[in-house]
Parts: structure tokens; C-alpha cells; sequence
């Protein structure tokens, strides 16, 4: 006997326990109240007929509702924000067996998620794609038609066809997509002097990301099977349009940049020597091993991914990334934008 048959059969003499149960309960009351039936516990008497029903049809609902054992948290976040987002929705789903798997620094090996559990996947967007690096490092995990959730994270101004493209990665490795989300981070270009949805994730996200989670396990709990769990096609999502004159401007300086020839940075860089302490926390941030124990002055132009995680995570503010992309940002997208769920 396989185990999927004997998993149905421990189900069935579970609900059939819990009938007989009830039912010898049903008739010790109607034998007790039976002599009662001209005085006033009569009433009670008819309404433990409505009693016996509603108890067997919640047991019945009990064990034919859909449930996960453990959830896997999956993320890339150089900066923190797309990590933020994942605890912030798992949490908010009630799992206590939660199993992280950062790829940020490295990939985790051949891994298998089974059916029984719930995949979340959080990923930042860089150029309204998602980062490369994540999408290189994600290709070691599979499910086995596991329910999943897809969650992109941009710096406020568009995830574009991020969402989608996450979601071509996951169906042919097993996973069932059965919710998505877009969620607002602090850009990685953000500055002190140019601010782009600084400070994001804030609690507002944060509370959202909960409700989000808490969402996600009433979808779970509300299906019987797996089969009625039913999934969300990506594809058709509407992408939220832009305003036009902000995109029309931007655009417009983007291609002005472009023509005029000028030399754009490619990687973060010390700035001041002398404030560099060769603490080595930059080595330790840096997704892509760009940055080299005992030459934290250098960042390897070729490996590095503008994700801006040395400038940030440098206590002693010694790395910088001046770019002219940053002000035109901040001058266009400084306006708030809000996650967004899809079921």
C-alpha cells in the first residue's frame, strides 16, 4: 500500500471516529431528555439535532481542509529590504516551521521543496528586471508542485515584467504559483542628498506584508486539495501605468545621457582613503565577490552588480556611487507608490 492510500485511510477513520463519537453523544442526550419531551427540556431535546449536524459537518470541514506543514523562505537581498518583506509575509501566515534559504551571498546547493510546505520567493528588481545574480542562484531550487508566492521588490519606480519573469522561472521548477505581490524598497542608488523611497520598507509595508500572509493561509485553508488550490496566472496582470510626464522626462534625460557620451560609473568606489578602515565589511556584504580582503579600496567593475551594498553597509560612509541616474530619479519617482496583492 502506497503512502498516499494510507494517508487517505488514517483520514478516513479519523472522521469516522469522530462521527461515531458524536453520535454516541447525540443518543445519550436524546435517551436523557427523551422522558422530557412534554416539559420545557424538550426544547433542548430538538436542538441537539441541530448541534449533531453542525459538529459533524465542521469536523468534516476540519479534516478536508488543506494545510502546510513548514514554509520556505526564500530571498536574495543584498540590502536587506527584500529579506524585510519575506519575514514580514511569513510571519503574517501563522507558520511556525519556517526554513530561510538566503541566496544573497551564495547558492544553497540542490534543494527540493515539497508539496506539503509553502514557498515564498523574494527577489529585488533592478532595471524593472530582477536581478540576475537571484535569478542565477534560484535555479538550484525545485518544488513538487508547491504552493507558491512570488514577491518583487523596487526602488519606486516600476517592477516592469519582473513579476512575470520570476514567475517563468518558477512553473517549470515545480512550483504553483498561488499569489504574487510587488512590494516598494529603498533604491539602491538612494542618497542623503537625493532620498528615493527612503526608509522603505516601512511599518506601513510591513503591516501590509502581514495582512498579505494572513490572506495567503485563508486561500490555503479554504482549499480541500491541492487540486482546488487554484493557482495565478502572472501573465495577466495589468502593470500599473505611470504618470506621463514624470516617464516622459526621464526618459528624455536618459537618452540625452546616452548621446552625449559621458562616462557613467560601472561600480561603487572609496572616495576618501583615509576614512577606509579595511574592516573588511564590505567583503562580507558584497553578493557578487566583487570587493577583495586586504583591497577594500578596489571594487572588480565585472563582477559587481550596482546593488550598492558596500556604500551602505560601510560604517565609516567611505564608498560611494555618484551617479547622474540618482538625481533624475529622485526628481521623477520621489512620489510614494504602494505594494501591491494579487490572488
Amino acid at each position: 500500500m502506497d503512502s498516499i492510500t494510507t494517508a487517505h485511510g488514517y483520514r478516513y477513520a479519523s472522521i469516522r471516529f469522530v462521527f461515531y463519537s458524536e453520535l454516541g453523544m447525540y443518543m445519550l442526550n436524546r435517551r436523557m431528555f427523551q422522558r422530557g419531551k412534554d416539559n420545557k427540556f424538550f426544547w433542548f431535546h430538538k436542538q441537539s439535532n441541530l448541534f449533531f449536524n453542525v459538529k459533524v459537518y465542521l469536523c468534516y470541514i476540519k479534516e478536508n481542509s488543506m494545510t502546510v506543514n513548514e514554509a520556505h523562505l526564500i530571498y536574495f537581498s543584498p540590502t536587506h529590504t527584500s529579506k524585510q518583506v519575506a519575514e514580514a509575509i511569513v510571519h503574517g501566515t501563522g507558520i511556525k516551521n519556517i526554513l530561510p534559504v538566503n541566496v544573497t551571498l551564495q547558492t544553497t546547493g540542490e534543494a527540493v521543496i515539497p508539496a506539503s510546505a509553502l514557498a515564498i520567493i523574494v527577489v529585488p528588481v533592478y532595471g524593472g528586471r530582477v536581478a540576475p545574480l537571484a535569478m542565477e542562484r534560484l535555479q538550484y531550487i525545485r518544488g513538487v508542485d508547491t504552493p507558491t508566492v512570488l514577491v518583487v521588490v523596487y526602488g519606486n519606480r516600476a517592477y516592469e515584467k519582473a513579476l512575470m519573469e520570476l514567475d517563468a522561472f518558477a512553473i517549470p521548477h515545480g512550483f504553483k504559483v498561488i499569489a504574487g505581490a510587488t512590494f516598494i524598497g529603498e533604491h539602491s542608488y538612494s542618497t542623503d542628498k537625493y532620498p528615493i523611497a527612503v526608509g522603505r520598507p516601512d511599518e506601513s509595508d510591513l503591516a501590509f506584508a502581514g495582512e498579505f500572509g494572513k490572506k495567503i493561509m485563508e486561500k490555503i485553508q479554504t482549499a480541500d486539495s491541492m487540486d482546488t488550490l487554484y493557482p495565478v496566472d502572472v501573465r495577466a496582470i495589468k502593470r500599473p501605468s505611470q504618470p506621463f510626464f514624470p516617464l516622459f522626462r526621464f526618459l528624455r534625460k536618459v537618452i540625452k545621457l546616452r548621446k552625449s557620451g559621458t562616462p557613467l560609473p560601472r561600480a561603487p568606489w572609496v572616495e576618501d582613503e583615509d576614512l577606509c578602515t579595511h574592516c573588511g565589511l564590505c567583503v562580507v556584504r558584497c553578493p557578487a565577490g566583487a570587493i577583495t580582503k586586504g583591497d577594500e579600496l578596489h571594487t572588480d567593475e565585472a563582477k559587481c552588480i550596482k546593488c550598492c551594498a558596500c556604500v551602505k553597509e560601510c560604517p565609516e560612509g567611505a564608498r560611494t556611487f555618484d551617479t547622474p541616474y540618482t538625481a533624475m530619479l529622485h526628481k521623477n519617482f520621489s512620489a510614494r507608490r504602494e505594494p501591491e496583492i494579487f490572488f
